[in-house]
């Protein structure tokens, strides 16, 4: 049989019949008028995929890049609203050069807002360019004048009834106007005719962005705010076994006294007895052995209830109010683990692991083993109701006056089960903060940041050189990462006494302290433990403290006179009196030539406040530079003195030029915070009278 070679079969179709297959549909003909692109819109995290992050009152200013084909001159707006608005809020879009345009929205409610773009083209604004261009090359514009009348004429009704009236009127005028007259010239020239044709514009043959992107607006704390860790059942001197809450309300003035504004408790719930820990973490405990509080779960109950050695949910509650009389909000741990006597383990065993020896399986991180500890099964086919039952965990304790929590290694449970978690309790609780105790790798503590955590622990703990400090802080304040994640700087934690802490004694904890409380806006300390430079570990190699707090009852002397309270309290005092310390955003590095100095500046929003800190990172030696500052981006006069004062020592000192000389002494006090002065007046700005 003689084959047919393959042809193209539409080659000796009819045009109409050939083109069948490629006919443009309805949607395709209606985009085919929307002339504008819209493309890197900043900010946005991941294409839109999760929201940015403010705080209430900020000013969020928007991006884009917005063109089109041709010469035609292009309009747009930001729209924006609050979740629980119905209508959007426009405002114009203002060029700033090479095709981007910017506008700002601002926040004044928690929760969420959605925005987004809109653009098009602008038919008038180009005939009265296009009209100017005419009359300056003396051409016959009788044609142009009649399609301006025209498009005046034929102009799309506005929204408000105010600039209906007004085109009405401009309507009106231009009847009168006699045609081809300088009159009508001059009317349609006018700038309030642009101004009102641009409220009539036909939005229909606008490009709108194409997803709306969303912005989780927190409290101002979610941003700025010092946390202070204390173990409630260690807050006395005494020789009792066991504090209480009561003994935890005598400590309240102790903290205020340091400035702190949050108070984080570990877990305070019942504690198992089935592989209870003993001191220093020996895995067999005995009848003295106080337990790790994070082996949730007894007789007694689980994650709603509270230890009894520690007092009673009414104890508990007037703790919180205590705290709120001071300043002080209390947060909470929250663990999703439990003890193997926790009442989960026989309410619902098939929300744990079973072994194949019939066993359930314990938490470990090979070689590590924690034998008091069941993880829970997110994976489960009972999912869907152990979710539930962590989210019941965290309203009761919402009910209970709590609205901040702590959240005990997130990264081991699934981003969904946060992502719903979180979504849920803050569509209700939008006040709720979360912060992410995620000691993991870089991509999942971003991620958890993004699907809902309103701050996070940082690798600052173990960033100590200067060449480490510069480009990690770069990477939170200079990149899209400062859009979604909140850096929480903790100098140490019940976990972690870093290598850098065991040596150097009292300067080192002090300039870990300078540095967490003016590089971040948040920041935490475990106490006493810190103020006490507690610096001894288990062994050597080892992050984990000797005689850890974990595993028993400590007794801190907070009367010591090498305590670091007064210190502690003159750096949150001057936090809390210097708004550049309550962002991130503004942290500029400024070269200095030593390598063991770090010197770095912060500014409020509206440039009126100005901090400028130099820290020794070396706790053994005396160093001095010379420090070059960018003194245009202080707002200072490179032609004037100016003046600033060391607000730690309380000296003052003038200065000229960019290059500055600086020492720093370790043994007194390892850092400078300087307040930026105004410039400092010259003999000829003075007016002299006799």
């Amino acid at each position: 049989m003689k084959r047919t070679p393959r042809t193209d079969s539409s080659r000796n179709m009819p045009a109409k019949q050939a083109s069948r297959g490629k006919q443009v549909s309805s949607q395709g003909m209606s985009e085919g008028r929307l002339r504008v692109a819209i493309e890197h819109v900043q900010p946005e995290v991941d294409g839109g995929r999760y929201p940015i992050k403010r705080v209430l009152g900020d000013t969020i200013i928007v991006e884009a890049d917005l063109f089109a084909d041709g010469h035609d001159m292009i309009q747009g707006v930001l729209r924006s609203r609050h979740e629980r608005q119905d209508e959007w809020v426009e405002t114009p879009l203002q060029p700033v050069g090479n095709d981007r345009w910017r506008a700002s929205f601002d926040v004044t409610e928690l929760g969420q807002y959605r925005y987004g773009l809109t653009g098009w083209v602008d038919h008038f604004a180009t005939w009265q360019r296009d009209m100017h261009k005419r009359l300056r090359a003396h051409q016959d514009v009788t044609v142009e004048l009649l399609i301006g009348k025209q498009l005046i004429e034929q102009a799309a009704a506005p929204m408000s009834e105010a600039s209906r009236r007004r085109l009405k009127d401009l309507q009106a005028a231009l009847s009168r106007a006699e045609p081809n007259s300088q009159a009508l010239l001059d009317l349609l020239l006018e700038d309030d005719t642009e101004e009102i044709m641009a409220d009539c514009v036909d939005h229909g043959l606008g490009s709108t962005y194409d997803r709306e992107l969303l912005v989780v607006v927190d409290r101002p704390k979610a941003r700025f705010s010092a946390w202070h860790e204390m173990f409630p059942r260690s807050t006395t001197n005494t020789e009792q076994p066991h504090d209480t809450f009561k003994d935890c309300e005598s400590r309240l003035a102790y903290i205020s006294e340091m400035g702190f504004d949050v108070l984080y408790l570990p877990p305070i719930h019942p504690i198992g007895d089935t592989h209870r820990k003993g001191r220093n973490n020996s895995p067999r405990g005995d009848s003295t052995s106080v337990g790790s509080p994070w082996a949730i779960g007894s007789r007694d109950g689980g994650h709603t209830a509270i230890h009894s050695d520690l007092g009673s949910l009414e104890d508990f509650t007037q703790l919180v109010s205590a705290a709120r009389s001071k300043g002080i909000e209390v947060a909470l741990d929250l663990a999703f683990q439990c003890s193997p006597d926790h009442p989960y383990v026989n309410e619902h065993p098939e929300w744990f692991k079973m072994r194949p020896d019939g066993t359930i399986q314990f938490a470990e991180n090979p070689p590590k083993q924690y034998q008091d500890i069941f993880p829970l099964n997110f994976e489960t086919d009972a999912f869907p109701r152990l979710w539930e039952e962590l989210r019941a965990v965290v309203q009761y304790w919402i009910d209970h006056g709590i609205r901040i929590f702590r959240v005990d290694n997130p990264h081991t449970k699934p981003f969904p089960f946060w992502k719903w978690l979180i979504g849920d309790v803050k569509a209700s609780y939008p006040e709720t903060i979360f912060l992410s105790e995620a000691f993991t790798r870089p991509n999942v503590m971003y991620h958890l940041a993004k699907i809902g955590f309103t701050q996070s622990y940082t690798y600052f703990a173990w960033r100590n050189s200067k060449a480490e400090l510069i480009d990690y802080f770069t990477e939170l304040t200079r990149s899209s990462v400062r859009d979604y994640f909140r850096p929480n700087l903790w100098t140490n934690t019940p976990d972690i006494l870093t290598e850098h802490l065991q040596h150097g004694g009292r300067p080192v904890f002090m300039a870990r302290l300078a540095l967490a409380a003016t590089l971040g806006a948040s920041y935490g300390i475990y106490g006493p433990a810190f103020e006490l430079h507690e610096n001894r570990p288990q062994k050597p190699g080892s992050e984990e403290y000797l005689d850890s707090e974990k595993y028993e009852v400590r007794r801190w002397d907070i009367t010591r006179p090498d305590s670091l309270k007064e210190f502690i309290g003159l750096i949150n005092r001057i936090r809390r009196e210097n708004p550049a310390l309550h962002r991130d955003e503004s942290l500029q590095f400024h070269p200095i030539d030593n390598d063991y100095l770090l010197a770095y500046s912060k500014q409020s929003s509206d440039g009126s406040n100005i901090v400028l800190i130099v820290v020794n990172l070396s706790p053994y030696h005396i160093h001095s530079g010379w420090l070059k500052l960018d003194l245009g981006a202080l707002g200072v006069q490179a032609d004037r003195s100016f003046q600033v004062q060391d607000l730690l020592t309380h000296a003052y000192y003038v200065w000229q030029g960019p290059r500055n000389y600086v020492q720093l002494d370790p043994r007194s006090v390892p850092a400078q915070i300087f307040a930026v002065r105004h410039n400092l007046r010259r003999e000829e700005d003075f007016d002299y009278y006799l």
